[in-house]
């Protein structure tokens, strides 16, 4: 019986008794053509205008053999590269051709799987005999699009994200930014939950206590529900006129009540005067939530009379602990100015002061002492009438969202 080929490699089949002598080498010459199609690799050069047909020789090593093919080679228009009818076989193939013009891998007889002109990358491909058909295991370097067929399973393992890049949706518009930190030891844990629980987002890592910072743009604010959600950071109290008092030594006038016009709204007010300087007091106990830090105010107020001079109020304060004398002196004031309009019984709303240490050791559930004062001998304040004071505007900050 003579030797036959076989049907895709074209291996040599050799019959028994035949090829005493060149045994060894027709073997031989087999094993390597069998590992061109393992690992084989080889640059094919193409046509410029035609492309180029892969070639099968009988029993001997040949370029269509290869499990890699690249393609090399300036082309000026579509090409066709060509595998031989029956041949089932598959390729890597290798769009290496310069030039922006397709090329198509295909059978002789049959259909193929196309490279788009800006498509330089790679494609697995299969030769069933009579088709070339694309396995879908494509180069996602070079894929502009790449798509799963089924789920995903990272196989207890991770997925690694590029500093500042994201998942984006369907439109390829970005829907979570991914941004790390140097040496980064705390991180978020997302958990889903089963019937009747809630899922819930939670700060873990190395330190034993970690915030959990939502960060709005510009003036935006944190939501829940489209409704704000009260978060820690900065707060305001509005202490009226009406919640102050007096000093007894150098005080300013007691709280008056002033009808502008009868239906309208009437002035509850505290006068201070315009040569000597006089004082009020009140207290605050703020919420447990509070920093126990340094505060701000505003000082709202008026005046009866048409002159435009600057009016200038101070503002101290003393922090007083259960157990606490508190006969104990007011700390360090912070003023605030703010000229009159000139017109009568306009509101003044003054500048937001620089910040004001309380005295004491502030502690949360103390009652905070306020001495609030007109500078009346500073001579920058030159308001020739009485500034009557109508409350401040207290800002001060807290570092949790309740007082749980």
């Amino acid at each position: 019986m003579a030797n036959s080929t076989s049907a895709n490699l074209k291996l040599t089949v050799q019959a028994t008794g035949e090829n005493s002598g060149t045994w060894g080498q027709i073997t031989n010459t087999n094993l390597l053509i069998v590992e061109q199609a393992i690992a084989g690799y080889e640059s094919v050069t193409v046509n410029a205008t035609t492309g180029v047909t892969l070639a099968f020789t009988n029993g001997a090593v040949s370029n269509g053999k290869n499990q890699v093919v690249k393609l090399a080679g300036t082309i000026t228009g579509a090409i066709n590269v060509i595998i031989p009818d029956s041949i089932e076989k598959t390729y890597i193939i290798h769009n290496g051709t310069s030039g922006s013009h397709t090329v198509t891998v295909k059978t002789t007889s049959g259909s193929g799987v196309t490279f788009a002109a800006d498509d330089k990358g790679h494609k697995v491909l299969y030769s069933d005999g009579t088709n070339v058909v694309d396995t879908a295991l494509t180069d996602l370097s070079s894929d502009v699009s790449p798509q799963l067929s089924a789920n995903l399973d990272t196989n207890s393992h991770n997925i690694l994200i590029d500093d500042a890049h994201f998942i984006a949706d369907d439109s390829g518009n970005e829907q979570l930014i991914f941004q790390k930190a140097g040496s980064a030891v705390n991180n978020l844990e997302i958990t889903n939950a089963a019937s009747g629980s809630h899922p819930s987002i939670a700060s873990v890592g190395d330190d034993t206590n970690i915030n959990f910072n939502i960060i709005p743009k510009g003036t935006g604010v944190v939501q829940s529900d489209g409704t704000a959600v009260n978060v820690a950071g900065k707060q305001t109290i509005f202490v009226p006129a009406v919640a102050m008092y007096p000093r007894t030594t150098t005080g300013c006038a007691d709280l008056a009540q002033t009808e502008l016009t009868v239906g309208r709204p009437e002035l509850k007010s505290l006068d201070f005067d315009a040569s000597t300087d006089e004082f009020a007091q009140f207290a605050i106990t703020f919420p447990k939530s509070w920093n126990e830090g340094t505060i701000t105010y505003q000082p709202y107020f008026t005046s009866a009379g048409t002159n435009t001079g600057t009016a200038i109020f101070g503002l101290q304060g003393v922090a007083i602990s259960d157990n606490d004398a508190i006969d104990t002196a007011f700390g360090t004031a912070q003023t605030s100015s703010k000229a009159h309009s000139g017109t009568i019984n306009d509101l003044d709303v003054g500048p937001e002061s620089s910040a004001i240490t309380i005295a004491g050791t502030p502690a949360a559930g103390d009652e905070v002492f306020f001495q609030i004062f007109r500078d009346a001998d500073n001579g920058s304040d030159t308001l020739n009438r009485d500034a009557k004071l109508l409350g401040i505007k207290v800002f001060f900050t807290t570092d949790a969202a309740n007082d749980a």
